[in-house]
């Protein structure tokens, strides 16, 4: 039997291309491999992980070499050597979040008498958002219509719970708020995860919590979908911040990855032409859009990097309003997409 450690090495080498990505972002691919400095993702070319290769063995996918150093290893060891972990549980318990997985159980026998789907799994996801309900006339409806987000109460991947858990980090008290619930589809679309935003109650914004938006379930690769791809997309981060594009471009399928990492490693739908990446100005930022569109052009797509003028579009929308950002937006679209996907004339 593997170990915990082997175990997430595999399953990281399977991603071994999206764990590039998030910790060696000043790195580059080249061939069959991809090339970086060192383990702490400084410029260079001295450390070399291999993008291909079989599943075991010296050169499986995901073995590393630092030519310089001599370190070597797979893709646990590269996040140990990446973040500076000296505790194995540090590392294990980062590579868990990077493919968006549960803790572990702690006793398998307990494990076989659960009745339920365990925490933070896909199953538990598709259950909680199958258990939600429409957003029409809720708490979640007026809370995106206060970010000046319109007409939101009839898309699918959007649901409202009235009394959704929420455990806060490190606490071990259980806490009831009413949520948005947003679906994060696979291509196929099928829930692999759910995201949660608490909501206040009496005031209508974001729930007193230090970090009222949460995932649960496989983000990997997916996202949360409104519409879909044929041979155009928008992608983003947040739900707000790509819902604030549909207020220019009503036809323009979206998809919101839900982080910065996630947006890097989104995978993209056959048949695609064109990536509109929707960028926050941030660091993050900068890295998704260095990254993600040479992951688009050497899939043959035509990457068009978006930016807003505040930090991020729902910013933009709420301060210019609908006419205002649509007048910020659409230059910067491939001309025959704004007649393609934008609202009809008046």
């Amino acid at each position: 039997m593997n170990s915990p450690a082997a175990d997430l090495a595999q399953r990281l080498a399977q991603n071994v291309e999206s764990v590039c990505l998030t910790y060696l972002s000043n790195g580059r691919r080249a061939g069959n491999y991809w090339v970086v400095g060192d383990a702490q993702n400084s410029p260079g070319g001295s450390l070399y992980v291999r993008l291909r290769g079989p599943d075991y063995g010296p050169g499986a996918r995901g073995k590393w070499t630092d030519g310089a150093t001599g370190d070597h290893g797979d893709l646990v060891d590269l996040i140990r050597f990446n973040r500076g972990y000296t505790q194995l549980r540090d590392v294990l318990e980062e590579a868990r979040a990077f493919l968006s997985m549960p803790p572990p159980v702690a006793s398998p026998a307990l494990a076989q008498l659960r009745s339920v789907a365990p925490q933070g799994s896909s199953e538990s996801a598709r259950r909680l958002f199958a258990a939600s309900r429409s957003l029409r006339g809720t708490l979640a409806e007026r809370y995106l219509q206060g970010r000046y987000l319109q007409d939101v109460a009839t898309l699918p991947a959007l649901r409202y719970h009235p009394r959704c858990y929420c455990r806060p980090e490190d606490s071990a008290r259980t806490l009831v708020f009413p949520a948005l619930i947003a679906a994060v589809t696979d291509l196929a679309g099928s829930v692999t995860a759910v995201h949660r935003t608490w909501l206040d109650p009496a005031g209508g914004g974001k729930a007193p919590l230090e970090d009222p938006r949460r995932a649960m379930g496989n983000l990997l690769g997916h996202a949360v979908r409104f519409g879909v791809a044929d041979d155009v997309l928008a992608a983003g981060e947040g739900i707000e911040t790509v819902l604030s594009m549909r207020e220019a471009l009503p036809g323009m399928p979206l998809a919101a990855a839900l982080s910065a990492n996630h947006l890097m490693a989104i995978l993209f739908p056959p048949g695609l032409r064109v990536l509109y990446i929707l960028r926050d100005l941030d660091p993050a930022g900068d890295a998704v859009v260095k990254n993600l569109s040479a992951r688009a052009q050497a899939a043959g797509i035509q990457p068009v990097s978006l930016a807003p003028i505040a930090d991020d579009f729902n910013d933009d929308l709420c301060r210019l309003g609908a006419a205002g950002f649509a007048a910020h937006v659409l230059p910067q679209l491939v001309p025959e997409h704004v007649a393609r996907f934008g609202a009809e004339p008046a």
